[in-house]
Parts: C-alpha cells; structure tokens; sequence
C-alpha cells in the first residue's frame, strides 16, 4: 500500500481522506512527527493548496503530500471571505460564523448566496496535481446543527437544511471535499 501525507490535523478531513483513498496508506503530519506550517498567501485556494503540498513534499524525500485549503466565497460581499475564510476572524468556529451572520443580517433571499470552494493537491516534491470542487448554498441567518465543522452551521442548502443537520451519509453525497478527493485520487495515479 503507497503512503500518502495528509498536510492537515484535522480529523474530520483525514477521516474522510482514509475512507476515499482507500487503496492508500493515509497518514497525518502529526502521526509521522512533521510540524511544518507553511504560509497561505496564495490569491487562489488552488495557489494555497499546491503551495502547501509542494513545500512540505519537498522535505520528506519522495513521500506523497495531500494538502488543502477551503472556504466560503459570498456574492454579496463581493467573494468575501475568499482565500483569507480562515484568517480574517480571530476566534473559533462559532465566532468566525456568527461574524459572517452579522455581515449578512441586511441580506435576504438569493443576496445570500455562498460558494464553498474544497481545491485539494498532491505532490512528490517534484510533480504536482490539483483539483477544485465546490457546493453552492445560501448563508443561513443563524447557526443550526451539530454534525460538521467549519462552516457547516451555517451553510444551508436549497432544502433550507444546513450542511451540519445532514446526517455524514447526506453530508458526503454532496461534500465539496469529498468530490475533491474523489477527483484527487484519479490524479493520484501519475505519481
């Protein structure tokens, strides 16, 4: 079974890593004693995400890096949060979610379109391979469900349904990471 790096500590994502990459041996950073923190200054997710996969690659001698950068693009506010989803907010989860709620609460209706953008990629340290997903939605008024993270609480679906009240099957028919891993993992054969 060929080893691949997962640039990430959470475990949500290399849960998910593990069960779509299953013809691979899926491991974190944290498992194989690596903490590396490479700076996400990229314009694009993509640009964030190689940028990742290519640096950490480059320092563990041939092994496989799977890195990724996410977030939430809202139409209103012109893309914002875009590339910075994760830096424009000091606080936790809940925080950085109710001050995207605050942003909005003069939007209604299709004024409050959001794109969730996944872009995953794969390095050897010498070639790299990258792919982009995204779900669209709308930002819901006010956090609701407990099954995610991020910004699952408040990225609700057609159905009025947040991405944290679908149950993990639901959730993964339609999960902008999943179908990015999903495309990653044809990609993974050209190493």
């Amino acid at each position: 079974m060929r080893k691949v790096v997962m640039a990430s500590g959470n475990k949500g994502k290399i849960k998910e890593a593990k069960e779509i990459l299953n013809e691979y041996e899926v491991v974190s950073m944290k498992e194989l004693g690596i903490d590396i923190d490479v700076e996400e200054d990229g314009k694009t997710f993509a640009g964030n995400a190689e940028k990742k996969a290519r640096e950490i690659a480059k320092t563990l001698n041939g092994e496989i890096v799977i890195s990724d950068d996410s977030g939430i693009e809202i139409d209103a506010l012109n893309g914002f949060p875009g590339v910075r989803t994760k830096r424009w907010h000091r606080g936790d989860d809940r925080e950085r979610n109710l001050g995207i709620i605050e942003k909005m609460k003069d939007f209604s209706g299709e004024d409050r379109k959001v794109k969730f953008t996944t872009a995953m990629a794969a390095s050897d340290g010498k070639k790299i391979v990258s792919v982009v997903a995204c779900i669209d939605g709308f930002v819901a008024e006010s956090p609701r469900g407990e099954n995610g993270f991020g910004f699952d609480e408040i990225f609700e679906l057609e159905d009025g349904r947040t991405l944290a009240e679908l149950s993990i099957d639901e959730k993964n028919t339609i999960s902008a990471r999943r179908r990015a891993l999903e495309l990653l993992k044809e990609q993974l054969l050209n190493f």
